[in-house]
């Protein structure tokens, strides 16, 4: 059976039990303890028999223009056996049930229209489409 869970900062050792393909690169344990010490990161995982197979990860921030929280989705990730079986829209569901919670009145995140799971996903979860395909500019600093 698949668990869900938020992760805080005593959680960290969990981290040391990853399937292939869920994270883009390998877990660095400074990264991760500081990452689940911040109090406005979120990172909700799926564990099966103590392996994490998804995980997605967020930030609540406030704008100085805006009266409430908002949660900025940073990446959902699933390892490949544990695909298309509903999964990634469980882990997105509790992080916006808990953000909800937590005070936040809007949840946004970003993806291209070709990317077909992650834009079925976020409809199925009542995502509105708000913008036409976006484009991401990265600056290496």
């Amino acid at each position: 059976m698949i668990e869900i869970k938020l992760l805080g900062p005593a959680d960290s050792d969990i981290l040391n039990n990853v399937a292939e393909d869920v994270f883009d690169d390998p877990i660095v344990t400074s990264s991760a303890k500081e990452f689940l010490n911040d109090p406005r990161h979120r990172l909700v995982v799926a564990l099966d028999n103590s392996v994490i197979v998804g995980f997605v990860s967020a930030v609540i921030y406030l704008h100085p223009d805006k009266p409430a929280s908002e949660l900025w989705i940073n990446e959902i990730g699933v390892a490949p056996r544990h695909q298309r079986q509903g999964l990634g829209k469980k882990l997105l569901q509790y992080l916006l049930d808990h953000a909800k919670q937590s005070g936040c009145t809007e949840a946004w995140v970003l993806t291209d229209r070709e990317n077909i799971a992650a834009m079925a996903m976020y409809k199925s979860a009542g995502g509105m489409e708000t913008l036409p395909d976006p484009t991401m500019f990265t600056f290496e600093l």
